[in-house]
């Protein structure tokens, strides 16, 4: 049985859209548990009655979303997301999952949950969609976690992000890219030039050099290497983007002339349909890579169905055995380097 720590008092909707998120979760997967943490009275209140494989752990504090966020993790150590994040540290439980304040999660997972040996700064992973290939994903890391980065830890980057793509994704060999604003050898800043020359000679990863945010939802590579600051820039404008296309098919609908509206109504179902996959209420989460255990952040505005998808990521993860995998390929790195 896979035990997922949940923060039930993370994120704007909490508690009720994490309990009937937790609800879904185990109502579709027959191989979890949920540990809620969180106001037991609340959570309880929101839990119809049943037998389910969901266990309530009080806890009398939670972090804000505008609380500082290492301040609030040392300080309020009965919150719900450092006492479930506790638990993954003590083996309580396999992977947490969290809707709230993300630069507390952040270091949650890092000075609770414990850096793996050998990583220097865990990133926050995530996937988006190939769009010239159904139902084929890329691996986007880092999306946030650090906004600055060394040469070095752009190459910890694609060691991660070239492990959760054979490992999740099933890629035999992943294709790892470095963004850049050039697909030139030679394009790049000081940063990125540096890691150019480390991802050339790393041999356990396929490197096939530099690739421009224009070119990834194209499919060009399964891993997209990039400092936080970057990769988060791109990740909102991708979903922005999404969003107002729609917005602009919606509004031809209703005030285009007759050509107009019967093109648009045409394209309209197709387009929400390719443009839905980077729906954040069915894609999940984004992982912290780089710690001991799985710890995954839902969006703040996270429903139900966010938080549901968000758990089944975190089950797909366990099973997938790739932080382990990971953990060992850094523990053999630092035997060679010491040879």
């Amino acid at each position: 049985m896979i035990k997922i720590a949940v923060d039930a008092m993370g994120g704007d909707h909490a508690p009720q859209a994490i309990v009937e998120g937790a609800l879904a979760a185990v109502q579709t997967y027959s191989d979890i548990q949920i540990l809620l943490y969180g106001d037991q009275a609340q959570i309880q209140a929101l839990l119809p009655k049943g037998d389910y494989p969901i266990e309530i752990i009080h806890c009398s504090e939670k972090i804000a979303g505008d609380d500082e966020p290492v301040r609030a993790i040392r300080r309020k150590k009965d919150a719900s997301m450092v006492v479930a994040a506790k638990a993954v540290k003590k083996g309580q439980a396999d992977a947490l999952v969290s809707a709230g304040n993300t630069g507390a999660l952040l270091a949650a997972g890092t000075l609770l949950v414990g850096r793996i040996k050998g990583i220097d700064r865990p990133a926050l992973l995530g996937t988006l969609p190939n769009l010239r290939e159904s139902g084929e994903s890329f691996v986007l890391v880092d999306m946030g976690a650090n906004a600055d980065a060394k040469a070095k830890q752009l190459w910890e980057n694609a060691l991660m992000g070239n492990q959760y793509a054979k490992d999740v994704l099933g890629k035999s060999q992943p294709r790892v890219g470095l963004l850049n604003n050039g697909s030139e050898d030679s394009k790049g800043n000081k940063v990125t030039k540096e890691a150019f020359e480390l991802l050339s000679q790393e041999e356990q990863i396929h490197f096939i050099g530099n690739v421009e945010s224009r070119d990834i939802l194209a499919g060009v590579c399964d891993v997209v290497v990039s400092d936080g600051f970057t990769g988060n820039a791109v990740l909102k404008a991708i979903e922005g983007t999404a969003k107002e296309i729609l917005t602009l098919v919606s509004h031809s609908l209703k005030s285009g002339n007759l050509q107009t509206k019967l093109g648009a109504l045409l394209i309209k179902n197709s387009l929400k349909e390719t443009l839905g996959q980077f729906d954040i209420e069915s894609v999940g989460g984004a992982t912290l890579f780089g710690v001991k255990a799985p710890v995954i952040k839902c969006h703040g505005n996270a429903s139900a169905k966010t938080v549901a998808a968000t758990i089944g990521q975190a089950r797909q993860i366990v099973k997938s055995g790739t932080y382990d995998s990971l953990a060992q390929q850094i523990a053999n790195k630092e035997g060679q380097a010491e040879d």
